[in-house]
């Protein structure tokens, strides 16, 4: 939702549409709303029977395809709960928006024991017909390749008709949500590119020439002071050619402060642990800080004359 918060600052447009890049495909994996493969599949006979089917019910401790359009009853994940049943009618796609804002998601099942932990509390709670679950057909895919699970469909859509495989957004209307209409080349509308905000430098440089690099290059070292551009970062940094990777976070040692290029100080924090809060010898060498490349990407207090892969930022 945080990409998509963006796309609407930038898509304002008096023609009703814009293009993104999602697109149906001939790609037909079946997948849990949680980002899980489903490894585990339990089937009725004779399901999936295919067609535009691309949403999963479960029933008597078994499992068909259905329209994802179909109304039905449904049972999410809650963390302190666990199982929860919502005894409203709604069609897959508003029944998985219901569960991520009131718990966490529709319900997953990985293997035959939660099927059956699932099924028993179907009976314990005297649950009748089909019960809308968390897997469906992942068909739509985004034009680099990223995972596609978010939707942010219009309702009523996707119409799914057969030459409807292409989405813009209605772009005049707050909402900006999401409409499947044909790839004919005689519609065209205006359309939203995307550009990394971070990029990775696989020449090995000490901060200061890497300092140096981004600021006549791009914009500057990488300054990491939330969460989310930490997982900006988390998503270039696994592609270094050495184990750390320079920010733009330095040693202020008179304070022992440690302080980004940006001006900010230290406030989210991802440290490894033994660094950032002990005090720094600055009478030996001056720190600067880097970003793990493997494991959990922690951040690490490095000798300035390190010369490591380091992030620039775009914008």
């Amino acid at each position: 939702m945080n990409d998509m918060n963006e796309v609407k600052n930038v898509s304002a447009n008096p023609n009703n549409y814009v293009w993104i890049g999602l697109k149906k495909t001939s790609v037909d994996e079946w997948q849990w709303s949680s980002g899980e493969p489903a490894l585990y599949l339990n089937w009725s006979t004779g399901q999936p029977d295919g067609g535009d089917e691309e949403c999963a019910v479960m029933k008597n401790g078994q499992w068909s395809d259905v329209s994802c359009s179909n109304s039905q009853t449904f049972i999410c994940n809650n963390t302190n709960t666990g199982l929860v049943f919502v005894n409203q009618t709604k069609n897959w796609r508003d029944a998985q928006s219901y569960c991520r804002q009131n718990h966490i998601d529709l319900v997953s099942v990985r293997n035959q024991n939660e099927n059956q932990q699932l099924q028993k509390f179907i009976n314990d709670n005297l649950i009748s017909g089909d019960v809308w679950i968390g897997l469906f057909r992942v068909s739509w895919q985004w034009s680099d390749q990223s995972d596609s699970l978010f939707r942010y469909w219009r309702s009523g859509e996707p119409y799914e008709a057969a030459v409807e495989i292409c989405v813009a957004i209605t772009s005049n209307d707050a909402l900006r949500e999401w409409n499947d209409v044909s790839c004919n080349n005689n519609i065209q509308f205006p359309f939203v590119c995307h550009e990394e905000k971070l990029i990775l430098i696989k020449q090995k440089m000490a901060w200061s020439e890497a300092l140096r690099y981004c600021r006549q290059n791009h914009v500057d070292l990488v300054s990491v002071h939330s969460e989310e551009i930490q997982r900006d970062v988390m998503n270039v940094v696994k592609w270094a050619s050495t184990g750390a990777v320079w920010l733009g976070l330095h040693n202020y040692c008179s304070m022992n402060m440690w302080l980004w290029l940006s001006g900010e100080i230290v406030c989210y924090q991802n440290w490894a642990p033994g660094n950032g809060a002990e005090p720094e010898d600055c009478r030996l060498e001056k720190r600067k800080g880097a970003v793990q490349s493997g494991g959990d990407q922690r951040w690490i207090s490095r000798p300035e004359t390190d010369r490591l892969n380091f992030i620039c930022s775009r914008n």
